[in-house]
């Protein structure tokens, strides 16, 4: 937007200026305006500052948050491991030559 206005514009914005708050008052103006453009641009640092470092923490949460998972992944795969199966003893094997069981009616 303002790099449409030219020096002839400048001149005119200025000697507009002039008329409208006198030779006194103009300085004045000029360094209000100043300090108004210079506490707006601290003010949007300070927004962009906080903005930057929530962004961060977050980032930080969401990495603790992840590790935490990772580690209860962790252990709930460990103790889930199946058991090896129990070892075969004589009384578990059926026998070849033994009559089948007799099942009550």
């Amino acid at each position: 937007m303002l790099g449409s206005i030219g020096m002839p514009e400048l001149i005119l914005i200025f000697v507009v200026a002039l008329l409208v708050f006198g030779p006194k008052k103009l300085p004045e103006l000029g360094k209000s305006l100043g300090r108004g453009l210079a506490e707006f641009k601290k003010a949007s640092e300070e927004l962009k500052k906080t903005i930057e470092d929530e962004i961060e923490h977050g980032k930080q949460e969401a990495a603790a948050v992840q590790q935490q998972v990772a580690e209860v992944r962790q252990s709930v795969d460990v103790t889930a491991t199946p058991a090896p199966p129990p070892a075969a003893t004589e009384a578990s094997v059926p026998r070849s030559d033994a009559p089948p069981p007799i099942r009550p009616a």
